[in-house]
């Protein structure tokens, strides 16, 4: 794997400080889920975290679908630590416009 830290094309994208990071997430139901953090992107002064869903199906670095999540908190360390499912459709495709624009030297999208 490359040690070195890929970096996205846009000022209002924060990429993953090292490829393959993972968050655990409790679901709706209590499931504990794994989310690979591919990065984060400003959108009106918000927040909006890319996941992928990793499962022994889907390894972490594979590709697939991928969850959007708000920002609603910090540490003190400035890290997210809160998340909510984005829901609304016209602010999720912003954002995910955003994204694959800030991401497009990464990420291949179809």
């Amino acid at each position: 794997m490359n040690d070195q830290i890929r970096e996205g094309s846009a000022p209002n994208f924060c990429p993953p400080t090292e490829e393959g990071v993972t968050i655990s997430v409790q679901d709706e139901n209590g499931d504990e889920l794994q989310l690979e953090f591919l990065g984060l992107v400003l959108v009106d002064g918000r927040s909006y975290g890319f996941f992928f869903p990793v499962d022994e199906d889907n390894a972490a670095l594979s590709s697939g679908e991928v969850v959007l999540l708000e920002v609603l908190d910090v540490d003190e360390d400035g890290q997210p630590s809160e998340f909510e499912l984005v829901e609304d459709e016209a602010i999720a495709q912003a954002a995910y416009e955003e994204f694959k624009q800030a991401t497009r030297d990464l990420y291949r999208f179809e």
